[in-house]
């Protein structure tokens, strides 16, 4: 797989202005030519919304040799959209989509409610290649060395391998100096889920509110450490960068086949 020369569309959460957006076109700038389409306002846990029933608007911010960037009105799924429209009038299909690099975790039950990892998911709605970056530091000046340091390790790796059909990586690195980080590692999501959600506060005008806030509920039955196919979210924790590969097709086959027999249903071929 070539690793120069690439179509490369970008996307975050976290909105264009972010610090780990620029981090990330600092360190895809050698691959190829970028289209950058984020947020214009924080869209972080929008997941795959869709700015349905509103007027969108883009604008474009830069415009240099090998690199755009556009701020648009919409989620990080319309920004992937929107981005495959403006490369699709161009006649280019992108060879990489690239979300992140997100402040804050995205490992166990966060990647199912992260705008990062939808804008990941809609790249590979479309077929492409797609990977979505996080560091687990929601600090809006985070200390990214460890994504500069180890994510070329991971796209040498990439271009290398590639990946199969619809297939989306979620990436998560801890917040620890690059020399502390005990390695890389390919990991499962997480089990876990949030408890206590809701905080009751009280807003400018005095009036009871509710503000999300929760404690996450680890749900992993055993961790070795160093292990390999662990949980994304334990493996952070312990120091190791984790790497998970989801599909975009997220049928239990294995199950669907029991209940096809079992509830005496039209069985899968």
């Amino acid at each position: 797989m070539k690793k120069s020369g690439l179509n490369i569309l970008i996307s975050n959460d976290d909105g264009y202005q972010a610090k780990g957006l620029q981090v990330l076109l600092d360190l895809m700038r050698p691959y190829g030519d970028i289209t950058v389409i984020a947020p214009a306002t924080t869209q972080s846990g929008k997941s795959a919304a869709l700015g349905l029933f509103q007027n969108l608007y883009l604008e474009q911010i830069t415009d240099e040799p090998h690199l755009r960037l556009f701020s648009f009105t919409g989620t990080p799924v319309d920004c992937v959209k929107m981005g495959m429209r403006i490369l699709e009038e161009d006649g280019i299909v992108p060879d990489l989509v690239v979300s992140g690099i997100n402040h804050g975790s995205n490992a166990t039950a966060a990647a199912s409610y992260s705008g990062t990892i939808g804008a990941a998911i809609e790249g590979a709605y479309y077929g492409i290649p797609a990977i979505g970056l996080s560091l687990c530091d929601h600090d809006d000046d985070a200390d990214f060395t460890p994504v500069i340091d180890f994510f070329p390790l991971i796209l040498e790796k990439y271009f290398e391998t590639g990946l199969s059909e619809g297939i989306y990586l979620n990436i998560n690195f801890p917040a620890i100096p690059s020399d502390q980080i005990k390695g890389i590692r390919i990991a499962h999501q997480g089990r876990g889920s949030w408890r206590r959600e809701f905080d009751l506060v009280t807003d400018e005008n005095g009036r009871s509110c509710f503000r999300i806030s929760g404690t996450l509920l680890d749900l992993e039955k055993e961790y070795i450490s160093g292990g390999y196919l662990q949980g994304d979210h334990r493996l952070v924790a312990d120091g190791y960068i984790s790497i998970v590969p989801h599909q975009i097709d997220t049928t239990d086959y294995e199950e669907a086949a029991r209940l096809a027999k079992d509830w005496k249903c039209a069985t899968i071929s």
